[in-house]
């Protein structure tokens, strides 16, 4: 008898997934028609404009005139400020064949305000490849993803990863610092413990992952590691596909010491040692923590450290302002960083 319950289980769970597919792609396919009514809306705007004489006045006229016709018929979906993105929609993608079902009129118009066209790209590309809905890719524009990762990284290999040119060969091309994690819904209070965290983390997995970046997948929460008589317990193990390696994240919630350094290191060890395949890349080590003083780090990790990593993260998403200040501060401390590097060469060369 549970042989047959078994079978009418995974029929009717068949025919559900099949139903599933089927409205998803329903949805899909309106949403893509509502794309391709929006360009062609723009590209008719636009052809019209390029016969005035005033471009300018003409289009201004033009857009405001055919929103008094059309928003009484159609709806708030036809008023001067969408139809003003549709001509500007056009203007950034004007080959038709170059449109992705897979946004929708949402992301597109939080992509066609974006000015700078590698970063436009970029997100466009990531929307595509993580199957990003509208919400998620707004909130990596507003996080500044992007910003985040040329502080690691040079935008060729950052845009290279995304158009899938070339596989990530340093967890600095895809590990954010800082990174937000503002949707695990934390209380404003002056201390917490680690356990919570962690277990908001755990409740709130998929956005977790999202942040992360690319390639990532859960392995185990509280692992753990016996050694002789000793129990040790690494808060969280992941594996990233493209970096092909074990990624084990410990969590503080204060500043960084030269002890949880060490600590992670003998995690990392442990998975280098024990639980790695010959075939499989080193381990990767993260910590998460408050606040850290990135030359004690240095100072605590060999020079040729590649595999321990220190990240700052955020429970609130900061106003646009502190972002740019934020990314502007790193940047400068990088660049003085590298003027220093570049002054030892040119005294050795002397």
């Amino acid at each position: 008898m549970s042989e047959i319950w078994k079978k009418e289980d995974t029929f009717l769970n068949d025919i559900r997934g099949i139903i599933n597919s089927a409205k998803q792609n329903a949805v899909r396919s309106v949403d893509f028609c509502r794309v391709q009514m929006y360009w062609h809306m723009g590209k008719r705007i636009f052809e019209e404009e390029q016969q005035g004489k005033d471009r300018a006045d003409y289009g201004t006229y033009l857009i405001k005139n055919l929103a008094k016709q059309l928003e009484p018929e159609y709806g708030s979906g036809f008023s001067v400020r969408q139809l003003a993105f549709c001509r500007q929609f056009y203007r950034i993608y004007p080959i038709a064949n170059a449109l992705r079902s897979q946004l929708n009129w949402t992301q597109y118009r939080m992509l066609i305000q974006i000015d700078d066209p590698d970063k436009r790209m970029y997100y466009e590309l990531e929307s595509v490849n993580n199957g990003w809905t509208a919400r998620e890719t707004e909130r990596q524009i507003n996080s500044q993803l992007y910003e985040r990762l040329l502080l690691s990284n040079d935008k060729e290999a950052v845009l290279a990863v995304a158009r899938k040119e070339r596989i990530p060969q340093s967890p600095l091309e895809i590990i954010k610092d800082p990174m937000y994690l503002e949707f695990l819904g934390m209380e404003r209070k002056a201390a917490y413990y680690e356990k919570d965290l962690e277990s908001a983390i755990i409740t709130h997995l998929q956005h977790f992952l999202l942040e992360l970046g690319q390639g990532f997948t859960f392995v185990a929460r509280q692992k753990r590691i016996l050694l002789e008589d000793d129990e040790f317990f690494a808060d969280l193990v992941f594996y990233n596909r493209l970096l092909k390696c074990f990624v084990v994240i410990e969590l503080k919630t204060g500043k960084l010491t030269h002890q949880d350094l060490g600590q992670l290191q003998m995690y990392v060890n442990y998975y280098d040692r024990v639980e790695k395949t010959a075939e499989e890349n080193p381990t990767i080590g993260i910590l998460l923590c408050t606040s850290k003083n990135d030359t004690a780090v240095r100072m605590a990790l060999p020079e040729d450290n590649k595999t321990i990593l220190a990240s700052e993260y955020k429970l609130y998403l900061p106003t646009q302002a502190q972002l740019i200040d934020e990314v502007n501060s790193v940047r400068k401390m990088v660049e003085e960083q590298h003027g220093f590097n570049r002054g030892n060469e040119m005294e050795d060369e002397v």
